[in-house]
């Protein structure tokens, strides 16, 4: 299968789905972006909503509500005549490319150069294929970092082994970007001779804490040179400039900024030829490993059957809310993605049905229950059916998770803090209904 007939999505008339029990369990994360702390005190501006839903009445309860807009996306019809049979030739051809690109990385002469390829690695959305050797060359490295910077004055290498330790939690001084300050502590003007130098340099700053001050010269420098240089730069570089100043690398979810950089990659002249293919084979095998998720939340969603139990007053947002699940690339995380996405939809459904729907005695009524965590008969007295739908979503998507992670992980302490989660936003729901 050739690479350049996998970047991007197919569609086919046939179907071949894996079964739910096949789906990797989670597993803990090696690579943990470091938290950049905001320099300045936020500042915080107001809306006005426009309409984005109809009004309603409901008759039988003699309410009115608004109705939301439907979806932009139709979770059935997207995953109704996907092909998912070529997965299978794109494993294969990813597990034998594999140890090519796994001997280019450790190939690499001196862990400089292992670093600006961990960086291709992270950027091409690969990186979770190497972690071990990720992980050994960035703790050597960092052994040996003032060894490593010594004499370095190429921007782009400095900013790009600052933004790959911070990002893999290594604090590694901003001191290393003193060496690009003139006389007067700002940064040289000469520096805007490199558009990549100063594009990696921008990228670096949003992995800032309160005290990196140089970093906020930095942002200031290269926020005030990268709209200039992305109009007299090649359009590829161009392209990435003007994308990463609408949202920073760091700030993105990996899945997209792959699919970017791919294509910018692609069109360097320096570009290996085989990593290439591994990235464009990785992102299409991804691209459908996360339909296949959405083919198994459709189902789900369709067996909670919400048309024929609520009003029309909820917003039926399934795609959307498993699109935020995406910020955990690997393949082995679909649980993860999936439970999210079930916990968000509960979220969801008990949320609009407080703000838009209930009556502040249903509501009172619904907080006692959750309080006292009770499904039992008697403790929906007094609700209509619509609401004890509800509840029984609501308990039954946590006894699924219950059935599901208790018996893998031996505990349930991350489920109970969930329900308690939910139980403390009670208050919540009643001050605000």
């Amino acid at each position: 299968m050739e690479a350049i007939g996998v970047f991007g999505l197919k569609l086919g008339s046939t179907l071949s789905f894996c079964c739910q029990t096949n789906l990797f369990s989670a597993c803990k994360l090696y690579r943990f972006p470091v938290i950049s702390y905001p320099r300045k005190h936020a500042h915080f501006v107001s809306l006005k909503a426009t309409a984005n839903s109809l009004a309603c009445q409901d008759e039988a309860n003699n309410r009115n509500f608004r109705k939301p807009f439907p979806s932009t996306w139709d979770h059935q019809s997207l995953v109704a005549n996907l092909d998912f049979s070529q997965m299978d030739a794109l494993g294969r051809e990813i597990e034998a490319l594999k140890p090519q690109v796994r001997n280019m990385f450790i190939s690499s002469k001196g862990i400089k150069k292992k670093i600006l390829f961990t960086y291709l690695l992270v950027t091409l959305g690969l990186a979770y294929h190497f972690e071990d050797e990720i992980v050994e060359t960035l703790k050597d490295g960092f052994q040996k970092i003032e060894e490593m910077m010594a004499g370095e004055d190429d921007l782009y290498t400095v900013s790009v082994i600052f933004y790959v330790f911070r990002t893999y939690g290594y604090n590694i001084s901003s001191d290393v970007f003193g060496r690009f300050l003139g006389d007067h502590g700002e940064f040289k003007e000469c520096l805007t001779r490199d558009p990549k130098g100063i594009l990696s340099l921008y990228e670096a700053a949003h992995m800032g804490t309160t005290t990196d001050y140089i970093l906020d010269e930095a942002l200031n420098f290269t926020l005030s040179n990268l709209e200039s240089l992305s109009c007299t730069c090649k359009p590829n570089l161009s392209r990435l400039i003007r994308n990463s100043l609408g949202l920073p690398q760091h700030k993105n979810m990996e899945i997209l900024v792959a699919e970017e950089f791919i294509r910018f990659y692609e069109k360097e002249e320096d570009s290996d030829l085989t990593l290439l293919k591994f990235s464009k084979l990785n992102f299409k095998f991804l691209q459908l490993h996360y339909l296949q998720e959405l083919k198994i939340l459709s189902k789900w969603y369709k067996e909670q059957d919400f048309h024929s139990k609520l009003p029309p007053y909820y917003r039926d947002v399934l795609v959307e809310l498993n699109l935020h699940t995406l910020t955990y690339l690997e393949p082995k995380l679909s649980r993860v993605r999936i439970f999210l996405t079930k916990f968000y939809t509960m979220q969801i459904i008990l949320d609009d049905t407080c703000d838009k729907y209930a009556s502040l005695r249903e509501v009172e009524i619904l907080v006692d229950i959750f309080e006292r965590w009770d499904l039992e008969d008697h403790a929906m007295d007094g609700l209509p059916d619509y609401l004890k739908s509800v509840v029984k979503f609501i308990f039954g998507t946590f006894q699924e998770f219950e059935r599901e992670i208790g018996s893998e992980l031996g505990g349930l302490y991350s489920l109970e803090a969930t329900i308690e989660y939910v139980s403390n936003r009670n208050d919540f729901f009643l001050e605000t209904t």
